[in-house]
């Protein structure tokens, strides 16, 4: 069964960190590129960051560059999003996505653009409050 499974989420209070992973099975992350997307109660779905399958390259959102780091294990097939300095609106469902690479011509645009994506997890909610 193919899937992506997010975890990591939960209640943090404002200024502090938290892991996401996400995981995939029946299928082999090494080919693809991976997105992390938030979608907050009455907003639209933002593209967090995004991961190229092979140079390396990221893109973040400006409303996260510097707090959080994206990065991928292929040989645990998972992708992390590392969150720091956590701010109340950062509060959000947190999915990742993955599409193959050769469908992406930048990890900006896989993160930007609002195109279908191959797979999407399940989502898990990230609060941050005091």
């Amino acid at each position: 069964q193919v899937q992506l499974v997010e975890s990591g989420g939960g209640l943090v209070q404002p200024g502090g960190s938290l892991r996401l992973s996400c995981a995939a099975s029946g299928f082999t992350l090494d080919y693809y590129a991976i997105g992390w997307f938030r979608q907050a109660p009455g907003k639209e779905r933002e593209g967090v960051s995004c991961i190229s399958s092979s140079d390396g390259s990221t893109y973040y959102a400006d409303s996260v560059k510097g707090r959080f780091t994206i990065s991928r294990d292929n040989a645990k097939n998972t992708v992390y999003l590392q969150m720091n300095s956590l701010k109340p609106e950062d509060t959000a469902v947190y999915y990742c996505a993955a599409e193959e690479a050769f469908r992406i011509t930048t990890v900006q645009a896989m993160c930007v653009l609002t195109g279908p994506l191959g797979y999407w997890g399940q989502g898990t909610q990230v609060t941050v409050s005091s």
